[in-house]
């Protein structure tokens, strides 16, 4: 009896870390039709990017990777691409829960704006809880956290038109 208690113990940790992996997960969409899944471990293949911020009373650390650098992973260009046409494209950000923001792809070109968003992972060194992540979207010079985005699923491009 306790044997079959252990192996169901087993089986039912298994099967939440196998979800919890699967919820690290993140899609990206371009507008040609394209989509990729990255893991947890293709983001960490990026170079880190580190922010603090004044957010919520208290100096907080947010640590992930460079919107932009996954954003490039997919294929999206930057620099001197981004002229004309392609300025009316942007990055719909999507939630576990069906929250939406929509970001200006001039606005994650350095070529643009000195301003750094990132794709965090981490807060003040840990894992962000399953309320915060696994990923979020953290903008440290915008004056409302409207559009720091809590669980991350999918970063889509999209065309104005």
């Amino acid at each position: 009896m306790r044997s079959r208690f252990l192996f169901s113990a087993v089986l039912v940790s298994l099967t939440l870390g196998a979800a919890r992996l699967q919820s690290q997960q993140l899609i990206v969409q371009i507008e040609s039709g394209k989509q990729i899944v990255l893991s947890r471990a293709d983001l960490e293949t990026l170079p880190r990017a580190k922010v603090t911020t004044g957010a919520s009373d208290s100096p907080t650390t947010f640590e992930g990777v460079a919107l932009k650098a996954v954003l490039e992973r997919a294929g999206v260009a930057f620099g001197e691409s981004l002229k004309g046409k392609r300025l009316s494209e942007c990055l719909l950000v999507e939630a576990a829960d069906g929250y939406r923001v929509v970001i200006a792809l001039p606005e994650i070109d350095p070529v643009f704006t000195d301003k750094q968003i990132v794709l965090a992972f981490l807060r003040n060194g840990k894992q962000l809880d399953d309320r915060e992540g696994p990923y979020r979207i953290v903008i440290p010079d915008e004056k409302k956290m409207a559009r720091w985005v809590r669980q991350v699923t999918t970063l889509k491009i999209v065309s104005v038109q």
